[in-house]
């Protein structure tokens, strides 16, 4: 919802949502299966015309540093101007980043605001902060709503609880026999 808002209201003629597999932040957490992950992103993005869906970092050395990934993009795609669009709770961190400095001078950031972490008031350099709506719906939310058996079908695009529920993803039994 978020993305699709981004690049209708927000400037950039298309919002990819890149799958990465291997977070340096989520060292040790579990993560859900690559192929599953990547099907429901396939899923959730179905044939948007402003949302696109890249699983470039499935081909990359591990963990995903998205200055990596920003670079072998602009290679793969040189007639594209990339733009990192993180929300704000990971602006408050993003000095921790892999050559953060490098993601703001070589392609610069789009920042939206999220629950809890206010916007700052001014941008600095190639930081654009933007109006979107807040959102207080996060992945970790429906995972563990899944979990305990609460119906998800409403918070997500569809095919992507039909997924779920056909692969009996994210629920107790999931955890101890897969990364959830």
């Amino acid at each position: 919802m978020l993305a699709s808002y981004v690049a209708q209201f927000c400037g950039p003629d298309e919002v990819w949502l890149s799958l990465s597999p291997a977070n340096p932040f989520k060292v040790g957490k579990k993560m859900g299966d690559d192929e599953d992950r990547r099907r429901m992103l396939e899923l959730a993005v179905g044939d948007s015309r402003v949302v696109k869906f890249c699983d470039i970092e499935l081909s990359m050395p591990r963990p995903s540093y998205m200055i990596d990934t920003l670079r072998a993009l602009r290679k793969l795609h040189p007639d594209c101007d990339f733009c990192l669009l993180i929300g704000s709770d990971n602006y408050a961190r993003f000095d921790k980043w892999k050559e953060s400095e490098s993601i703001l001078t070589e392609f610069g950031l789009m920042v939206y605001p999220r629950p809890g972490f206010p916007l700052p008031e001014r941008s600095d350099g190639n930081v654009r902060f933007i109006s979107a709506p807040e959102i207080e719906i996060s992945s970790t939310f429906i995972r563990d709503a899944i979990e305990k058996g609460k119906d998800m079908n409403f918070f997500m695009p569809p095919g992507v609880y039909s997924y779920i529920k056909e692969h009996n993803l994210y629920t107790e039994d999931y955890g101890s026999t897969k990364d959830s």
